[in-house]
Parts: C-alpha cells; sequence; structure tokens
C-alpha cells in the first residue's frame, strides 16, 4: 500500500472540502490535499473542480488517483470537462476513457478532436465498440441514450427455484436490481418481477404466475423527460427499455432518472437567466460576456419599449410628480403576479399536466385569482396612496391600475408560456422575457393612460 493509501484511510473530512483543499494547496500541502479529494466520491470531485478556479483546478485533477478520472469526467459538465481535457496527455486519456459507462462515454467522445476520439475507439475491443456504436445512434435526449444494457431477465415458463439458482451464479448482481425483467423464447418483454416475491414465495411458483404484465416500461425513442416523469410518479427503481416490436434491450434505474431530474432542474434555472447549462462557473471572461449580452440586449430593448410608452405621457408626469413616484408600483406588483403564474404553467406543461382540454379551466382560475388579489392589494395601494399624497383621484387611478395589470398579468403568465411551447420554443428560457415587458407596458399605460384621461 503507497503512503497516499495509508494517509487515505486515517484522513478526516468533517468540514467544507472545498475550503480544506485550497487551504492545504496555498500552503504546499499536497499529501493532505490529496487525502480530501480522494475521500471523497467521484461527483463530489467533479463538483470540488467545478467550484475551483482554473489555476487550481489542474494541479487539483492531478492528484486525483487514477482508477477515479473516468467517473470524474463523466461527472462534470462539458465546459469544465473541456478544460481538464485539454490538459492531458492522450494517453491519459484513453485510460479514462476506457474505464467509463458505455452512456457517459457516448457523450464524452463527441466532445473529443478526431484524432482522440479514434484513439479511444481504437482501445475498445470488438464488442465495447459495437455497445457504443448502438448507444450513439440514438438521440441525444432518447432513453436510449440512457438505457443500460446490464439487465437480468428470465422466462416465463420457469418455477423461482430456477430463478434463484440462475441468479447465484450471476454473483454479484448489477446495481439497483429491484426486479427481474420477464420475456418469451424471442426475446420479447412480457412483464416484471420483483425481486422480493423471488425470495419470498414458493420455490416451485412459475415466474408467469407472480410477474406484472407490460409493468413499466418505456420505448427506447421515448424523451428522457417522459422517463423522468414516469420515475417521479411511480417511485420507480428500474424500468425496462423495450424496442419498436416488444423487445427487450435493456433498462433504465433510478440513478438515471434522478441525473435527468437533476439536469432539468438545473436547465429551466439557468435559461430563466439566459445561461447554458454547461456554462462553466470560472470560464473566461470574454467568452462569459459575449452569452450572456445577449440576452441583456433583448432586456434592453424591452426597457426602451416601456420607456417609449411613458414617454407618450410626459404632459401628465410634468404636471403630476406623484405619477412618476407611484409608477413603478403598478409595474412591479404586476411583474411578481405574473412571474407566480408563469412559474405554476411552465411546471404545469413540464409535467404533463397541462393541454388544450384544461387550459381554458387554467386560465380562468388564475384571472379569478388576479382579479382577487388585485382588488385587495389596490385597496391597499390606495389607502398608501392617499395617506401619502392625500389626493382622493390618484388614489382611485392607482387602485384601478393595479386591478388591470394584475388580471393581465395572470392571463400573460397562462398564454405566454403556452404559446411559446406550442411553437418549439423553451417558456424557461424566453418566457419571463416576454412576461416582464407585458406586464411593463400594461402597467405603465393603464396607470399613466387612466391619470391623463381623468386627472388632466
Amino acid at each position: 500500500m503507497n503512503p497516499v493509501q495509508d494517509t487515505l484511510a486515517e484522513a478526516d473530512i468533517a468540514g467544507n472540502p472545498l475550503d480544506q483543499v485550497v487551504q492545504h494547496l496555498r500552503r504546499g500541502e499536497t499529501l493532505q490535499a490529496q487525502t480530501v479529494i480522494n475521500l471523497l466520491h467521484t461527483s463530489e470531485m467533479a463538483s470540488l473542480l467545478e467550484s475551483l478556479p482554473r489555476e487550481l483546478r489542474k494541479q487539483t485533477w492531478d492528484l486525483i488517483l487514477p482508477g477515479n478520472e473516468g467517473e470524474v469526467l463523466a461527472y462534470l459538465g462539458e465546459e469544465a470537462r473541456s478544460t481538464i481535457i485539454d490538459e492531458m496527455a492522450h494517453h491519459e486519456v484513453v485510460a479514462a476513457a476506457e474505464t467509463m459507462h458505455d452512456t457517459d462515454l457516448a457523450v464524452v467522445i463527441d466532445e473529443l478532436s478526431e484524432t482522440l476520439s479514434e484513439a479511444v475507439l481504437q482501445s475498445l475491443d470488438a464488442d465495447r465498440r459495437l455497445r457504443l456504436e448502438a448507444t450513439k445512434a440514438y438521440a441525444e435526449d432518447s432513453v436510449g441514450r440512457w438505457m443500460s444494457s446490464d439487465v437480468i431477465s428470465v422466462r416465463q415458463d420457469v418455477t423461482l427455484q430456477v430463478v434463484l439458482r440462475y441468479l447465484r451464479r450471476l454473483k454479484p448482481l448489477p446495481t439497483h436490481t429491484d426486479a427481474l425483467m420477464v420475456i418469451d423464447d424471442n426475446g420479447q418483454y412480457l412483464g416484471k418481477l420483483s425481486m422480493s416475491e423471488v425470495v419470498t414465495e414458493a420455490p416451485e411458483t412459475l415466474v408467469g404466475e407472480l410477474m406484472k404484465p407490460m409493468a413499466d416500461c418505456v420505448r427506447v425513442d421515448a424523451n428522457d423527460h417522459d422517463v423522468a416523469v414516469l420515475f417521479e410518479r411511480r417511485d420507480l427503481i428500474s424500468a425496462a427499455v423495450i424496442g419498436e416490436r416488444g423487445e427487450l434491450l435493456g433498462r433504465i434505474t433510478v440513478d438515471d432518472a434522478m441525473d435527468i431530474i437533476r439536469g432539468e432542474a438545473d436547465k429551466a434555472v439557468l435559461a430563466r437567466a439566459g445561461l447554458h447549462q454547461e456554462e462553466d462557473l470560472f470560464a473566461p471572461v470574454v467568452p462569459s460576456a459575449k452569452r450572456r449580452a445577449l440576452w441583456l440586449g433583448i432586456n434592453l430593448a424591452t426597457v426602451f419599449l416601456a420607456a417609449w410608452v411613458i414617454g407618450r405621457f410626459e404632459e401628465a408626469l410634468d404636471k403630476i410628480v406623484a405619477l412618476a413616484v407611484l409608477m413603478p408600483v403598478v409595474a412591479s406588483m404586476g411583474g411578481i403576479a405574473g412571474s407566480q403564474t408563469l412559474t405554476l404553467t411552465i411546471r404545469g406543461l413540464a409535467l404533463g399536466q397541462v393541454s388544450r382540454t384544461n387550459l381554458r379551466w387554467l386560465a380562468n382560475k388564475e384571472l379569478a385569482v388576479g382579479l382577487l388579489n388585485g382588488v385587495a392589494w389596490a385597496v391597499v395601494v390606495a389607502i398608501v396612496t392617499y395617506a401619502w399624497f392625500g389626493d382622493t383621484g390618484i388614489a382611485l387611478i392607482i387602485a384601478a391600475a393595479m386591478i388591470l395589470n394584475l388580471i393581465a398579468a395572470a392571463f400573460s403568465g397562462v398564454i405566454i408560456p403556452v404559446i411559446l411551447d406550442r411553437f418549439g420554443y423553451d417558456p424557461a428560457l424566453s418566457g419571463a422575457v416576454v412576461l416582464t415587458t407585458v406586464t411593463d407596458i400594461v402597467g405603465f399605460l393603464s396607470f399613466l393612460g387612466l391619470a391623463t384621461l381623468f386627472l388632466l
């Protein structure tokens, strides 16, 4: 056993590993830093690397034990992974790729240069190259890219005693084996047999008597989002993956579903700010600025549009200074109310809970909520406005504008994501920008328009 492994056995990683590693590296305590790093799970090592500035990232990568490198690369985001691979020798990349799961390798190999990807392919045996090519043949967002061929199948006409003997010869079983897949002589998927029944039911019982027919299966070309929803709703550990003719091709497990769910959550959060899911936290300044400039430009255009609306009421603002003071209140309340409805609608679309059949009911419900909140907060704002400026007319105007804008916000929060989704755009990416524009314009137009009509 080498000194690193001896130290690993005695190490204590209490506290924040990121802080510990940075402190050790700054002090030149390489062995202590390596100890902390290699006691982490490979996913935590990847998170640690993504949390480090680039000058420390390479130094930290060199301290990871070679046997973990493939898994760590698989967990890294695309941009962070490229910064590591660019610093590695070709033979190191090849060695790391050989330890990757087929689904991970299919993603990583597409990011490599032609020379390097060819070197990786040449290092694989013929059987694995075939599996890799089969995986890459599926669309990137399909189940085929996630499924594993590491699945145990049995026939329906055998007894549990036979199944148990078969399982003992296979040990260790694949991870997350909560059930066996039942097939016929032609490999067609018939159903699922729970492992708990295998070990608790009478040995002479036939598999066909206990299996759940066609339970928990997905098509290989199904969207990965559909898989995430299936696992979430049914609390699954594994599901069978079948081909067009119903043949069993493999399975997808809960760890894959969790990766999909987490990826979708990350994508939704970052998309609302116009950021890419794979963006590196410590990416170079210029590329980061370029990516964000587009959405800053879009936002600027919408701000100028709102400013143009305000400019149309310059006379009213000159004569009644209170309008300029109170104007942001109406727009802000509409923006908050609309974002609440927008978030619920986007979530409903993602979960398949919003469709043409219930869209009208959802719109009516949100309009009612907008009206109720509009009236309630209009009263509050009117009272505060009257107490502040002592002007009944302005108090009534802002109350009416508040009601109109919250109703418009509720309607927009439902209809905008539905329209964007219908035309193939991601509502999480552009919905908030469109909604903010609508609520700003409606808020300014209603408040200043009513003031111009009734107060001048």
